[in-house]
């Protein structure tokens, strides 16, 4: 595996190959004058870090690779190596080894240089699997179909999934949104989405003497029987009973009794939903005012009392009494010279109302301009709103996660300085309440009802301001969910802590966004497949995306014969119609098709050729299945598969 890359996430991500995945990664960042300050990624990076120390002093020392090979930086011996280039041109792609390399990762910052180092890596590689960050999803789109054209041409090969030189182009906002979202609505980022649905790993405590544990879609992993604490298991394979279990079967978790359990869930929301009907036509109570529509039944009311009068007085038909009252009303009748007293009384009253009358059209047609004029403009927080998520920074970030939560139909109160930002746009679009202000001046947060919300999201790019805003936003309501962006993991492990002790009944979580993408970034690399990685304790539990043709531990078995106790297990069935490229299949159910996924599969359920099912697997479950020899030959690396 080969990352180029310009900041943390670079960084990040080669250290998930390593520890997570247990790959051969060679890393290309810039020298170390213009290089951003890495972040620290936990023991992953310090071990990875001191192995890297050890290569290259045994490499200064011999001059030559790991490997046995020529000395330099671009070997793929070990467990990685850097190389330090200030543009990935194409003698650094060559030096790095992506002639020889399963998959090239490019992330940086700038759209312009990822693509340009793109195209060169697909001619130096044709069957190379590409990653490319970028924030233009449209462009992304036609870049990806450009780049496995190319391979498809240049290998003399159909695009078939078979061809595994595909390229995956996305975007470290929207890989992060998701999690960012759930963490706002359930507290945890351990997170898969697939298929629209944001699906969630839940640790539960042993059930208690004659309780009922909810299974959830399904059970994960059993959780090691001495502690729940990730320091009680020894992350091995076979790490036998006392050890986490991943994917037991129905007589395991019977028998694992006193031990917790890793549950999955679907991630919704049920609190109260906050409109966005209009659009360019707002709904007709958002055109007047609640006065001017109690002026206007008012007046409708003394309309129909004037009719009912005139009946009685004239003893005409109440059609024809109402006639003549709104001729009356509009000043188009004859006067009442030779009527009765009473004739003559109600016309007067009748005119008076007429006059009344023009001031409120006036006004009703004007509130009606102005509706219309501002149905694209910013609105403000409706009164009484409550149980809403308070997000802060419209930027890169912001935009995704507040696209995202209102897919996911939540209401959202937005806060942003800049009337000129990037997702104010989107905003006006989604019809999102939007409060412009300082978010450290006071009084900012209450307009955006901070004291009735249900979490705080502290999305803005500057770490001082999302902390400062979580302290007031504390302040002001102390059992507040609160979620801050902090790109140094030394600051927000120190914030964490201290905002869970000052706070302990309240859920505070500081998340980078560079540390929720990398795991995406690096299931894109392993493959389309992967969906994402959940780690329980010290082990890993893989999601795939998997085509049941040319599989026979699947393929003409049930969904019972096809799980495989502690290697995997089928969770969905993919009936999307079938796509290109191998993401969406047709599946026949009894002649009848279903869009999406269908998670209650019956064990009896016969897997064909043509499905396409949603599966977790453990490493080495995954690499059996895919067929994948010599995937895993770091012996070295915690936990991995040989």
């Amino acid at each position: 595996m080969v990352v180029c890359g310009d900041d943390g996430l670079a960084h990040r991500l080669a250290a998930e190959l390593r520890g997570v995945y247990g790959e051969q990664v060679t890393l290309v960042v810039p020298p170390s004058g213009r290089r951003v300050r890495q972040p620290v990624v936990g023991r992953a990076r310090a071990a990875s870090a001191a192995f890297l120390d050890l290569v290259n002093a045994a490499v200064n020392r011999t001059g030559a690779g790991p490997d046995g090979g020529d000395g330099g930086s671009g070997g793929n011996g070990g467990n990685g190596l850097e190389v330090e280039a200030g543009e990935p041109t194409e003698d650094v792609l060559a030096e790095a080894g992506v002639g020889r390399a399963a998959a090239l990762a490019l992330v940086y910052d700038d759209d312009e240089t990822n693509i340009r180092a793109a195209l060169t890596a697909r001619r130096l590689n044709p069957r190379l699997r590409l990653v490319l960050r970028l924030y233009n999803r449209r462009l992304g789109q036609h870049i990806e179909e450009l780049l496995d054209q190319a391979a498809a041409l240049a290998t003399g090969e159909a695009r078939t999934p078979a061809l595994d030189a595909s390229t995956t182009v996305l975007s470290d906002a929207d890989t992060a949104a998701p999690a960012l979202a759930a963490t706002a609505l359930v507290g945890t980022s351990k997170i898969v989405e697939t298929d629209g649905l944001l699906l969630r790993a839940v640790e539960r405590q042993p059930p208690r003497p004659g309780e009922v544990a909810d299974p959830g879609l399904c059970t994960l992993a059993l959780l090691s029987a001495t502690s729940n604490d990730p320091a009680g298991a020894d992350g091995s394979e076979e790490s036998g009973d006392q050890g986490p279990r991943l994917l037991p079967d129905a007589a395991a978790v019977a028998r694992a009794t006193g031990r917790g359990t890793v549950v999955l869930e679907q991630v919704s929301y049920s609190g109260p939903a906050l409109s966005t009907r209009g659009g360019v036509v707002p709904p007709f109570a958002s055109l007047f005012s609640r006065r001017l529509r109690w002026s206007i039944a008012g007046l409708a009311a003394c309309v129909v009392a004037l009719a009912v009068a005139l009946t009685l007085v004239t003893g005409e038909h109440p059609l024809h009494a109402t006639y003549v009252t709104l001729l009356d009303l509009f000043a188009i009748n004859e006067p009442a010279l030779e009527g009765t007293t009473g004739e003559q009384v109600l016309q007067l009253l009748t005119g008076l109302m007429g006059l009344l009358l023009l001031p409120v059209l006036l006004a009703a047609v004007l509130e009606a301009l102005g509706t219309f004029r501002t149905a694209t403009t910013l609105r403000k927080p409706p009164r009484g709103l409550g149980g809403h998520v308070v997000l802060l920074g419209l930027g890169k970030i912001g935009t995704r996660v507040l696209t995202r939560l209102r897919e996911l139909h939540i209401p959202v109160v937005c806060v942003e300085s800049d009337p000129e930002a990037r997702g104010m746009a989107t905003a006006r679009r989604l019809r999102v309440p939007v409060v412009l202000g300082d978010v450290t001046q006071e009084g900012v947060l209450e307009a955006a009802k901070i004291h009735r919300a249900h979490s705080l999201l502290a999305l803005t790019s500057v770490d001082t301001t999302n902390l400062e805003a979580v302290l007031y936003a504390r302040s002001v309501r102390a059992d507040l969910r609160v979620v801050l962006r902090l790109y140094d993991d030394d600051f927000a492990t120190a914030v964490y802590r201290t905002l869970r002790a000052a706070h302990p009944g309240a859920l505070t979580r500081s998340r980078s966004v560079t540390h929720l993408a990398a795991p995406a970034f690096a299931g894109a690399m392993m493959g389309r497949q992967i969906l994402g990685a959940i780690p329980v304790e010290r082990r890993v539990l893989l999601f795939a995306a998997v085509r049941v043709a040319g599989h026979p531990q699947l393929e003409g078995r049930t969904v019972g014969e096809a799980f495989r106790a502690g290697a995997w297990r089928v969770l969905a069935l993919d009936t999307a119609a079938s796509g290109a490229g191998g993401r969406g299949v047709g599946v026949g159910t009894g002649g009848t098709e279903a869009p999406g996924l269908v998670w209650d599969l019956p064990d009896t359920y016969v897997l064909r050729g043509t499905d396409r099912v949603v599966l977790a697997a453990t490493r080495r479950g995954l690499a059996e299945l895919l067929g994948r020899r010599g995937a895993r030959r770091g012996a070295g690396v915690p936990g991995s598969a040989p």
